[in-house]
């Protein structure tokens, strides 16, 4: 009983700092309090107080200069990071379905809501890190060539842009599963990986990591460590760039192929690679009664900064906006 009250605890300072690491203002109680409950989290004020108390005691939370409220502390953003990691196994499958039912875009209107990968640069490497993307968004191997810029203060998606950085928004992937989820078909996103590409057609995933398995999406993981050769696939279509895996029942196949072409007219997914039934898709096992899809990520473009030295940190599946807050890449 002792444990599982200890664990609880944890669980409440956990939401309380990943409330605090979301705004970039100090918070009160009373605010901390209506956030929770917007995720559903019932913490009343007073309760919120508490745990703040403790926070402040383990140096994870400050009140200094803040007579109102509390800002999260560089060891708190550590101990964010760390914390009840059994409970985040599963999380980027959790996360995918989540952006996959806040997906409202109107495929006739071309309206609503779309998914959303969010990356920051420095303010001084943003024109270099334009250049780059070119080539990536002329290759096509990018889910879409519409994105939006938001500079610092300002929100993208779930991501509030820090001092000094610039946030740059591509459309995510889960734009597919999205799509399909509100037709009706129901979407098993499987695995992030690497994919191996030769004379411009896809080979064989080289890297793959499970979704369900993992508390940290595969991209940001292999953009990190410099794992992807996107700009060489980009300029000759030999190499490696970043891809997901997806299965779909067998019996939506051709519906499924009329989303896509829906989303392709509406610049909104450049490449769906849909295989047969049952069969392997870029050496990847299908199941049985099931339909393989390979699609290219939304952090392509980024990845390839990443390959050029540039210094830039990538959030995943970070929130929808609204369709028409986006604009083409060729228009910046």
């Amino acid at each position: 009983m002792i444990g599982q009250e200890s664990h609880e605890v944890e669980r409440k300072i956990a939401a309380i700092l990943r409330v605090l690491s979301d705004s970039p203002e100090p918070l009160g109680g009373r605010v901390i309090s209506r956030r929770l409950k917007e995720q559903g989290i019932d913490l009343s004020e007073r309760a919120v107080r508490y745990h703040l108390k403790l926070l402040d005691e383990r140096g994870f939370t400050s009140t200094k200069k803040y007579r109102d409220g509390r800002s999260i502390t560089q060891p708190g953003l550590e101990e964010l990071k760390s914390t009840l990691v059994c409970d985040k196994v599963g999380f980027v499958t959790d996360r995918l379905e989540l952006l996959a039912y806040l997906t409202n875009f109107d495929l006739p209107r071309h309206t609503g809501y779309i998914p959303i990968d969010v990356s920051l640069f420095h303010k001084r490497d943003f024109a270099r890190a334009l250049e780059v993307m070119k080539i990536v968004f002329e290759a096509g191997i990018c889910v879409s060539d519409l994105v939006s810029i938001a500079t610092e203060g300002e929100r993208l998606g779930e991501t509030m842009v820090p001092q000094g950085k610039i946030g740059f928004a591509t459309v995510c992937s889960a734009i597919v599963s999205g799509s399909m989820l509100k037709t009706g078909i129901p979407v098993d996103s499987r695995f992030g990986g690497i994919l191996q590409l030769k004379h411009n057609e896809p080979m064989r995933f080289v890297e793959l990591i499970e979704y369900n398995g993992s508390t940290i999406d595969p991209f940001e993981i292999f953009i990190a460590g410099r794992m992807t050769s996107v700009i060489q696939s980009a300029k000759n279509g030999d190499g490696k760039i970043l891809a997901s895996f997806q299965e779909i029942p067998l019996p939506s196949k051709e519906e499924a192929k009329t989303v896509v072409g829906k989303l392709k007219t509406a610049n909104l997914c450049n490449l769906v690679i849909m295989g047969k039934a049952s069969e392997p898709v870029c050496e990847i096992p299908v199941r049985l009664n099931k339909v393989g899809l390979v699609l290219p990520s939304g952090l392509n473009a980024i990845a390839a900064t990443a390959e050029s030295g540039i210094d830039v940190t990538s959030k995943a599946m970070n929130g929808v906006v609204g369709v028409g807050e986006l604009k083409s890449f060729w228009s910046l």
